[in-house]
């Protein structure tokens, strides 16, 4: 009898362990790291902030956030991650390819969700956009395709355009590979490139000096952590050398360059935070298929066209989602 009881209590009180055990896990509160390549916090980072809200998190309550910039230094990014994987995060969220690409490359079991990037079959992030078949899924960009019409509005801006400078950096090989694309379009367009490559953000003033002597008439930039890290000082740059320049991020616009168009990253961002929710409730991340960001957006700075002596015509402002004036 008193081996029966035993049993019982033994029984009873792994059955609450059990419960325990259970409720624990149901009260972990999930841990997020957020790696970006490029400088501190941006609107797109308040996007999927948002993003979460509307999906009922809360910052700091129901969910952590372990936010982490390398600004524009690719090789801290690596450091960044193996600090998350002591931390034990549940998702990385890599705001671009570089981060993405190193986030991959130190794991294979965290679910990794990308915020922006390049084309990720390309980069072999993935295996295919629908069937990603990996630890890897999220939101591209797929800026490639973007390049050409930069370009082709950066000349409707500037009518008489003929050489544009391009400020762009080597050190990936993926940059390499863009530059190549951007000169493709060039040829369509009838342009000449003169190539201003930079590595490190003390290259910028000497980039624009030798865009002004060389009488570039326009400045196109590729994405590059070192670009992206630093458009305020490059947006000051080009309204100092009088050089009108586009890039692909709105950011860039509002920070004071004269032009940009591209996706819509703050949408990008919040559709980020969708598939963090959806892998947090179980879904692997293997089986959400890649989305494409198909909103883009053409931004002006009329406050910096008058800086550099600049009348942008008529018929592309009427084509411009947002004018700053």
């Amino acid at each position: 009898m008193n081996r029966r009881v035993f049993l019982l209590a033994l029984a009873d009180f792994l059955l609450a362990m059990g419960y325990f055990a259970k409720a624990q896990q149901a009260g972990k509160i999930p841990r997020i790291g957020y790696l970006a390549a490029r400088s501190s916090p941006e609107p797109r980072d308040e996007a999927f902030r948002q993003g979460l809200r509307d999906l009922g998190y809360i910052e700091g309550k129901n969910i952590i956030i372990e936010y982490r910039y390398a600004q524009g230094k690719i090789e801290q990014i690596p450091g960044f991650i193996a600090e998350m994987i002591r931390l034990n995060v549940d998702v990385i969220v890599a705001t671009g390819t570089p981060a993405a690409q190193r986030a991959k490359e130190a794991t294979g079991t965290i679910p990794i969700v990308i915020a922006t990037g390049d084309d990720p079959v390309e980069m072999g992030l993935v295996a295919s956009l629908a069937h990603p078949s990996g630890n890897v899924t999220g939101v591209t960009t797929m800026a490639t395709e973007l390049r050409g019409k930069m370009l082709e509005l950066l000349k409707e801006i500037v009518p008489r355009l003929a050489r544009v400078a391009v400020l762009w950096s080597p050190v990936d090989p993926r940059f390499v590979q863009n530059f190549k694309e951007l000169e493709v379009a060039a040829r369509w367009l009838n342009l000449r490139l003169q190539s201003l490559d930079v590595r490190s953000p003390d290259e910028l003033e000497s980039a624009f000096r030798a865009a002004t002597k060389a009488r570039a008439q326009g400045l196109i930039m590729l994405r590059a952590p070192v670009i992206n890290a630093h458009l305020k000082r490059i947006a000051e740059l080009a309204v100092k050398s009088r050089i009108p320049a586009i890039h692909d991020d709105g950011v860039f616009v509002v920070a004071g360059g004269l032009a940009s168009y591209g996706t819509d990253f703050p949408h990008l961002y919040r559709r980020a935070a969708v598939y963090v929710d959806k892998i947090l409730k179980g879904t692997k991340p293997a089986d959400l298929p890649v989305e494409r960001g198909m909103k883009f957006e053409f931004i002006v700075n009329l406050k910096t066209a008058k800086q550099i002596s600049l009348t942008v015509p008529p018929n592309v402002l009427v084509r411009a989602d947002r004018v700053i004036r």
